[in-house]
């Protein structure tokens, strides 16, 4: 993509946004850590990446896998933010994006943001969506003049569910064979599948699905931060989270409006480490059944 530059400032201060590369994940990895380690610690909440290595990890793995876009913000020739763009499905997710601490609230995150719907935009997708720190008001009010609206209050959720199994359903890993029922499943929930996405974790592993009476009637990628599900009722979503021993990352996406899942995960002792808001642009229904979105959307 052709780099955008911000006029506003004098020629040697100007913003340029450029494709990133592999090489900037080191420089990338440090600013995003300490991005989110300002913020949450700001509001008193725990960082979402618990070290620098793994938010150098992280990026490393957007920066050079097939189906992420990534960009980055230079200034004077030093990498001050980055953003991704997760382009496996008809619906875009955004981020992370991360500005440098000392560089923030001077226009970068807007250029960034704009750098990857214009990608999305060009690309003809049919929407984009984003999950966002509750706590941030400063995040909130930049997508929500970027034309994005706020469609679901969530709660990122941790913890090892008392109950470890519900009568009547069978969760077990899932199978290649298995795609099709669920994408035809997410394509009724959402109106959209996450195909190259599920494919991806039943190649990883981290798939599972579970049945009731011999149907497939749920499936997740992954019980974590990183990870969606889907389902056909709250019944089908319980049996998914009770058969997990941990949750990667920071924890599970629960929407907060569901409150026979949110009640139920609270009586059997997930416990609530933050409030998030899923937004989106372009493309959206009410889901028609249960569901966990990841960190993307």
């Amino acid at each position: 993509m052709p780099a955008l530059m911000d006029s506003r400032q004098p020629e040697e201060e100007r913003l340029t946004i450029r494709r990133a590369r592999p090489g900037d994940a080191a420089a990338c990895g440090q600013i995003c850590y300490q991005a989110f380690s300002a913020i949450s610690g700001e509001h008193n909440f725990p960082c979402d990446l618990p070290s620098a290595e793994v938010a150098v990890g992280l990026l490393s793995a957007l920066f050079s896998t097939a189906g992420f876009y990534a960009v980055v913000a230079e200034r004077e020739g030093r990498i001050i933010g980055s953003n991704c763009l997760d382009e496996r499905s008809a619906i875009r997710g955004i981020g992370p994006i991360t500005i440098d601490p000392g560089a923030q609230n001077s226009g970068v995150g807007r250029k960034l943001m704009q750098a990857v719907i214009d990608r999305a935009a060009e690309a003809d997708s049919t929407g984009v969506r984003l999950v966002q720190a509750a706590f941030h008001n400063r995040s909130l009010s930049l997508y929500t003049s970027l034309g994005f609206d706020v469609r679901e209050p969530l709660s990122c959720m941790q913890g090892r569910t008392a109950i470890r199994s519900v009568p009547g359903c069978t969760v077990r890993p899932a199978m290649p064979v298995d795609l099709e029922p669920c994408n035809a499943l997410s394509r009724r929930v959402h109106g959209f599948d996450r195909g190259v996405e599920l494919a991806q974790a039943i190649d990883q592993r981290t798939a599972r699905v579970v049945e009731r009476t011999g149907l497939v009637t749920g499936y997740t990628t992954d019980l974590a931060f990183f990870g969606h599900s889907t389902a056909e009722t709250n019944i089908d979503l319980q049996a998914l989270i009770a058969s997990a021993e941990s949750f990667g990352g920071p924890g599970i996406l629960v929407p907060s409006r569901n409150n026979e899942l949110f009640r139920w995960c609270l009586a059997n002792g997930l416990r609530v480490i933050q409030p998030m808001t899923l937004m989106t642009m372009g493309f959206y229904t009410e889901p028609a059944g249960a569901w966990l979105p990841s960190i993307f959307f």
